[in-house]
């Protein structure tokens, strides 16, 4: 059995506008499978495809306080992307954004409803994993968060030392997850967040199992009334286990 990762869930008070707008950000389209619900992919995408990581804006109400420990960093192409696309994202309404990262060659900014994210210089790792280069979560011990999502998905473990981390789809396509040291600690329940999937086929509550096995827990909130499981990783991060697709 294994499991991988195919959206971001990213809570919005306004979902339509903030989905809106990192659709103009990636040149995705935008769609709705009810109301609260904002679901982005790429254009003739067929859900799910390690291509993309697709992403999943819901409406709560709550507003975001602190910094989040999961975020996306866009891939450029050259210095005059990185510089148009920081424009742009500007004119879409986007913000600079200071978290502490003092004199480095990308760019950090903020979503409209304060949601931070990179805009990359040019690597050539990611040069095709489409417009986001990785899903990028906070972490105390990137090598031990590593070697769970290496036995929870099917994914490549590419890198895992002791400050950064990277895992990608094992058909060497889309972005990549990247776990990366952070001094700070989780502190609230995470705005932002990873959702994976098992196989068609596959058995929900033994994958559920299967992932508690491999160190992940019960982030004590109410499932009554939902078809999914939510679970945490070993750093408390909350993930969704969606049903097999």
């Amino acid at each position: 059995m294994a499991t991988r990762l195919v959206q971001i869930n990213m809570k919005a008070q306004d979902d339509a506008a903030l989905g809106r707008f990192w659709a103009e950000a990636l040149g995705w389209g935008v769609d709705s499978e009810g109301p609260g619900v904002t679901n982005l992919e790429p254009p003739g995408f067929a859900y799910p495809d390690p291509a993309a990581v697709c992403i999943d804006v819901i409406a709560r109400p709550e507003v975001k306080t602190v910094k989040n420990r999961v975020h996306i960093d866009l891939a450029t192409t050259s210095p005059d992307h990185q510089a148009e696309l920081v424009a742009r994202l500007k004119d879409l309404g986007a913000t600079l954004a200071d978290v502490g990262q003092g004199d480095v060659p990308w760019v950090v900014m903020a979503d409209p409803e304060g949601n931070e994210f990179c805009v990359l210089e040019p690597r050539s790792v990611y040069r095709d994993t489409g417009p986001i280069a990785a899903v990028v979560v906070d972490c105390a011990d990137p090598r031990a968060l590593a070697l769970f999502w290496d036995g929870a998905m099917d994914w490549t473990l590419h890198e895992a030392a002791d400050d950064r981390a990277s895992l990608r789809s094992a058909r060497g396509v889309g972005p990549y997850l990247e776990l990366v040291r952070t001094p700070d600690s989780k502190s609230v329940w995470n705005r932002v967040h990873l959702d994976v999937a098992p196989y068609p086929g596959e058995d929900l509550a033994a994958e559920t199992a299967r992932l508690r096995a491999l160190g992940a827990t019960d982030p004590g909130i109410d499932q009554s009334e939902i078809h999914w499981t939510i679970l945490a990783d070993p750093e408390g991060n909350e993930f969704c286990l969606l049903t097999p697709r």
